[in-house]
């Protein structure tokens, strides 16, 4: 009877055990079947790469005008060469299965000069008997990130974007500028779009769900930050922030670099980089954004490794300081002309 009674239990725990374990198998595969793609795995890339650094004497320099790097099979970014523009900025290009998406057009427009069309043209999958659609995007709207927009007018399948704040809320259907966030879907590849205003406010980060690639143009870099509105700033930085806390970032990557390897500035306008320190920074570097906009002080601030300026200020303030200079220079001829011009008078009446 004892024997029966045990066995009866055994029979009762083992169902139990079945049950139980089917139901975590259910919960798994149910988690797994709703996580959004940014909890999948990323696909992975290679940034080993030497970015080519310009030349003390340009007049030698014999790189090319845009050196592409493939980052995975279906990413690249481009460096336009510091000697056609001091600016150096890089650009990301995108492959989807339907789309390909092209993030600034950079500094320079001559197509001859800075073959960035027929660059990008030529790294894109064929489709039949085009290539693949192609959709320009910029960061924000200074210049030396959009110069290159007229070599994509009027190519077939290729859709440029505007650049300016009413033309992003239309473009990306964000009313509510700066709040909400938008997604551009590629085709399998779903990139995201976060207002950023503050360096300028037209700007946008970019969030690459298929690698992980934080794009954050000149929000954030390994150089200057330019802040044109302290405000804006410190709430794009919150909102970023709020943003990849739920989300897996390889490398955050800006479209400059102006640092050395141990975060020594570049004079502005250099066109010769050696010992030029990496283009991609991690989340921990991001994340310490906040307390770095914390301590600007409005004009110009050092704090940890990033200089951050106001530029309008600081070109404001030097402007102010050589028309003193000037007024002081010729306050000063109008001095020394006085005392000349009483000195001949003196002696003429001797």
């Amino acid at each position: 009877m004892r024997w029966r009674n045990s066995s009866s239990a055994a029979r009762t725990s083992l169902h139990a055990i079945r049950a139980a374990s089917g139901a975590l198998a259910l919960f798994v595969l149910s988690a797994w079947a709703a996580a959004p793609a940014h909890a999948q795995q990323l696909v992975p890339g290679s940034l080993d790469v030497r970015w080519n650094p310009g030349a003390a004497d340009c007049k030698t320099d014999t790189q090319p005008p845009l050196q592409v790097h493939q980052y995975e099979p279906q990413t690249y970014i481009l460096r336009q060469n510091l000697c056609l523009s001091p600016e150096g900025n890089f650009l990301f290009l995108l492959i989807g299965e339907q789309k390909a998406l092209l993030i600034d057009t950079g500094a320079i427009a001559d197509a001859a000069k800075m073959p960035v069309a027929k660059t990008v043209l030529g790294l894109l999958p064929q489709r039949g008997d085009a290539k693949l659609p192609l959709l320009v995007v910029h960061t924000h709207s200074h210049t030396d990130h959009r110069d290159g927009d007229v070599q994509f007018a009027g190519l077939p399948g290729v859709e440029v974007a505007p650049f300016d704040v009413d033309g992003l809320k239309k473009f990306f259907n964000l009313p509510a500028w700066p709040g909400g966030q938008a997604q551009i879907d590629l085709g399998g590849r779903i990139v995201e779009v976060i207002p950023s205003p503050g360096h300028n406010r037209a700007h946008v980060v970019y969030y690459d769900e298929r690698t992980g690639l934080l794009l954050t143009g000149d929000f954030f870099l390994a150089g200057r930050l330019l802040v044109e509105d302290k405000a804006a700033d410190q709430a794009s930085a919150a909102r970023v922030i709020e943003f990849v806390k739920t989300r897996p970032v390889t490398w955050v990557l800006g479209t400059h670099v102006e640092v050395k390897q141990n975060w020594e500035l570049y004079d502005l306008g250099a066109s010769y980089h050696p010992d030029e320190h990496v283009l991609q920074l991690t989340k921990d570097d991001l994340l310490t954004l906040p307390e770095t906009l914390a301590a600007f002080n409005g004009f110009y601030t050092t704090a940890g490794h990033f200089l951050v300026m106001d530029q309008n200020r600081v070109l404001g303030a030097m402007a102010v300081a050589a028309l003193v200079i000037l007024i002081l220079v010729i306050w000063g001829l109008w001095r020394l002309w006085r005392r000349m011009r009483r000195k001949t008078a003196g002696a003429a009446n001797a």
